[in-house]
């Protein structure tokens, strides 16, 4: 079998799995603003102290989801 061949099958598999994190970053935003959600449903007063932890962990779970996006891409592009 030709190694190009091989070699380029094995860049797009691992480009799919560095993918499988995009989704998890979407889990995790769900979540996270979900549990906000129902949070401040239950006690009002006390959402606006948690709202600039909202934005830090929304912040923080999509950074993940775009470092498995570039990393998915140098796989792709840069190897």
């Amino acid at each position: 079998m030709d190694p190009n061949a091989l070699m380029t099958a094995a860049k797009y598999i691992g480009a799919g799995i560095a993918c499988i994190g995009m989704g998890g970053a979407g889990v995790g935003v769900g979540t996270i603003f979900g549990n906000y959600l129902a949070a401040a449903l239950r006690n009002p007063s006390a959402a606006q102290g948690q709202f600039g932890n909202l934005i830090f962990g929304f912040a923080v779970t999509e950074a993940l989801g775009i470092f498995s996006l570039l990393v998915a891409l140098l796989l792709l592009f840069a190897v």
